[in-house]
Order: structure tokens, then sequence, then C-alpha cells
């Protein structure tokens, strides 16, 4: 069996008419390859859209001030791709006159690239035979091959990239590496794949061997944080709000936020008090305050889980300078916080 002939002559048949298969423009394929980073494409196309409409060339995006690009981005979570995607924009329009990197040796250079990125932009924009290796393809060839070396470990790595570069096709890197990604994301999936009609089926090793549910291997994970947020929500009677912007490195850096204290464990009604006296200066001018959600909103993300409560105080004047409430849309802020202002009738 040629796996490359069968993976493409099924890719042919079976692809999705998405937009940035239908240009070799670098820009465009780094954003889309960017923004599907641990995002399902229905989840992103919509951001992908934004995007090219809000920044049609790389110029565009570079001119951008950061906080738009935040803002566009809010709600697909890891920020850090959003501020290396300008950081980048700007590098390349400014320091190469807007030329992108046309070698997977350069292009891997950009801040935020990896791998896998720099390996899908320098195939399916400039032809070179980079053979790309994402969590699709990590299943499709540990199946296949029936390979149970750990996908997320030094070995597994080396393994694997070895792999998917002996089969690439060179003459047709592009279509090859779009084809075994798409493949492995419809065809070969996680949970139930479409193997009794699958076109590699009489010599997958792993429907053979009644091991589809056993592979690809993943070493487990490390053990997931609990954090413990008391987001504070200020409010004054001239419809004034308090917001921060989070500086530091860590989660949501450059997002915007409600003053924020972190705690223990979970803090009841009748301990918030003693809490809020312990940590800001605001209790001589709050006349009232309350807990916005009894249950607490569990917040995951990939290696912590921040169980959040939502405190409203109000005041008769904000003890420092806030926003104009009818301007909170306008800030990028976590996803958690978007769904609050969304529920929350200011």
């Amino acid at each position: 069996m040629n796996f490359s002939e069968n993976i493409i002559s099924w890719y042919s048949n079976n692809k999705r008419d998405l937009p940035w298969r239908h240009t070799t423009n670098p820009y465009y394929i780094w954003l889309s390859e960017i923004i599907l980073q641990q995002t399902q494409v229905k989840q992103g196309l919509p951001y992908y859209k934004s995007f090219v409409e809000a920044f049609p060339s790389i110029f565009d995006l570079a001119n951008s001030d950061e906080q738009k690009v935040l803002k566009l981005w809010q709600g697909l979570g890891y920020y850090s791709r959003a501020r290396n995607l300008h950081f980048s924009a700007k590098y390349i329009a400014n320091e190469l006159n807007g030329n992108f990197p046309n070698t997977y040796s350069e292009i891997i250079k950009l801040k935020g690239v990896g791998d896998y990125t720099a390996s899908a932009i320098a195939s399916i924009a400039f032809g070179e035979a980079t053979a790309v290796v994402d969590g699709n393809v990590y299943r499709v060839l540990s199946r296949f091959f029936g390979i149970d070396t750990p996908i997320n470990s030094t070995k597994g790595i080396k393994e694997f990239k070895a792999m998917a570069t002996k089969l690439i096709d060179k003459a047709q890197p592009a279509l090859f590496n779009q084809a075994i990604m798409e493949f492995g994301a419809r065809q070969c999936k996680p949970k139930n794949p479409y193997c009794n009609i699958c076109p590699l089926q009489s010599a997958c090793i792993a429907f053979q061997n009644n091991k589809i549910a056993e592979l690809p291997v993943k070493l487990k994970k490390l053990d997931i944080r609990k954090r413990f947020f008391n987001y504070l929500v200020c409010i004054d009677s001239d419809k004034n709000i308090l917001l921060e912007q989070r500086t530091k490195k860590g989660i949501w850096q450059n997002l915007y936020q409600f003053p924020l204290i972190e705690t223990e464990k979970s803090v009841t009604i009748s301990e918030f008090s003693n809490v809020l006296s312990e940590h800001m200066n605001l209790t001589s001018n709050i006349f009232e305050f309350h807990l916005f959600n009894e249950k607490e909103v569990v917040h995951k993300l990939s290696h912590q889980h921040l169980h959040t409560k939502f405190w409203i105080i109000e005041f008769h004047k904000l003890p420092q300078k806030g926003i104009p409430i009818s301007t909170l849309n306008s800030y990028p802020v976590p996803a958690l916080i978007q769904d609050f202002i969304s529920k929350f009738s200011f």
C-alpha cells in the first residue's frame, strides 16, 4: 500500500472548503496556523475571518496596537499566541520590509513559531518538503504503524517527525501535509474513527490488533493546580467601574480584569469582609456588596483550574480612577471576565 497516495486521494474527495486553502500567501497561512493551534476549525474560522478583515496585510497587523489585537483574539485563550503574532508581524514589516521568511530554517526563528507551524508555512506557502506533525498526524501514524512510543516524549517527538519526513510526498508536500492533517481530523478521529470505511484499514496495525482506542500513547499530564479567584466588581453611583491591566508575565498578560484577590481556599460571604479589608483599603467608602454567583465558576486551563467568584461592590465614589461602564466592552478581557460581563446587567 502506498500510504501517501491513499492519503492524498482521500483528501481530494473529502477535504473541507476552508479559506486558507485557497491561498499560498504566507501571511494568511501563518495566521490560520497560529489561530488553529489548540483550537478546532469550527471555533477558529470566525476568528480567522475577523483578523483578515481587520488586518488584510501583515503591515496592517504590525501597525495595529496590541489592545485591538487582543480584543479580536478574546475567547481563543493562550493569549501569548496573539502577542507573539503581533510581535513577529512588526518584525517582518519593519525589519524585513514585509517580506515573509521563505524557508523553514528562517520561519522557525519567528517568535511563537515552532516546528509544526514552520513546517506548515514552509510547505504550503513555499513548497518546501518539511513534514508537519500535529496531534492529528501523531494519531494517524501511531495507529497505522502500531507505534506505542509516547507522542509527548522526547523520543516520540523525534521518531514521529522522522517517520513523517520519510513519508512526505516531496513532489507535492503542501498537498500531503494538508491531507494527513485532514485525515486525522475527520477520518481517524480520537474517538469513534471511521475504521469501517477507511482506505488504510487493510494495512492499519492498530485496526488489525484492536488497539485503536489505545493509540496514540501520551504521558500523563502534570497535576492540575487549583486556584481561588475573587474578582471585585467595583461600581459607583456615577456608573464608573474599576478595571486593571495584567502586566506581569503569566496567564492573560496585558489583558484587563476587575481587581483580583486570590485566596488559598473558597471564601464565604461572612469571610469576605475580612479578606477585603486585609487586601485593599476600600471598606470606608462601600455602602453595599454582595456575591454575584453562589456557585463558583470553574474556568479550566491546561495546568490549572480557576475557582472564581464575582463580588459586586457598590461605592458612592470609587476610591481610585475608574472607567465609564459604557466603555467596558472595548477592553480585551479573558473569556472568564467576558462571560460575566455578558450575564451581568450594568
